[in-house]
């Protein structure tokens, strides 16, 4: 009896290693892949680039507040991606309507020099152009909720932005814990 429970504790520990050499691989790999983004000065997020990075490394919960047109859709993603971020799981990115999420992803990939379905990719409903190496994902609120269903603790993603919640449902997910705000231009934004 424990000779037969030391070859299934052997065979346990044998799959239990190249589960681990896969996810090392997965994760060179996403390293390897990783591009140097850069940024343009003519957007007001770029002069809070500094300490939005400090704040994403510091804290689980950061809140980035400014007016339309700062930046805050399409270079947050590549602050994280300069952070390291999507390297572990997926930048994931979420947008309130489907044309949105397919634009957000289409200007990230441009930006990124990539072709969308690559390093940048989008799911919105009936479409994903979402690869395993995707390094960042542009989504509904609909879809992400979708996913909490069949993985509530969001495992594939290491980061997750969530841009404009159209729902309170999706609002409230995520405003829970520790929170570090950082306001583009202090004389008109808000924390909602």
């Amino acid at each position: 009896m424990n000779r037969m429970r030391q070859e299934n504790d052997s065979g346990k520990l044998e799959k239990l290693a190249e589960q681990i050499r896969a996810s090392i691989a997965k994760v060179r790999h996403r390293q390897e892949r990783l591009p140097q983004p850069s940024f343009s000065d003519d957007l007001p997020i770029a002069n809070k680039r500094a300490e939005i990075q400090v704040a994403i490394a510091a804290n689980q919960v950061v809140i980035v507040c400014g007016e339309t047109g700062s930046g805050k859709t399409t270079q947050l993603p590549k602050i994280c991606l300069e952070l390291k971020r999507g390297i572990y799981g997926t930048i994931g990115c979420t947008q309130p309507r489907r044309i949105a999420a397919r634009s957000v992803a289409a200007r990230i990939a441009q930006e990124l020099h990539t072709e969308v379905g690559q390093l940048v990719g989008y799911k919105v409903r009936f479409t994903d152009r979402v690869q395993e190496d995707t390094l960042i994902k542009v989504m509904t609120d609909g879809i992400l909720l979708a996913e909490i269903h069949s993985d509530r603790w969001l495992s594939q993603y290491d980061t997750i932005i969530i841009d404009f919640p159209a729902t309170i449902q999706v609002a409230g997910l995520f405003l829970g814990g520790h929170k570090t705000s950082v306001d583009i231009n202090t004389s008109t934004s808000r924390i909602l």
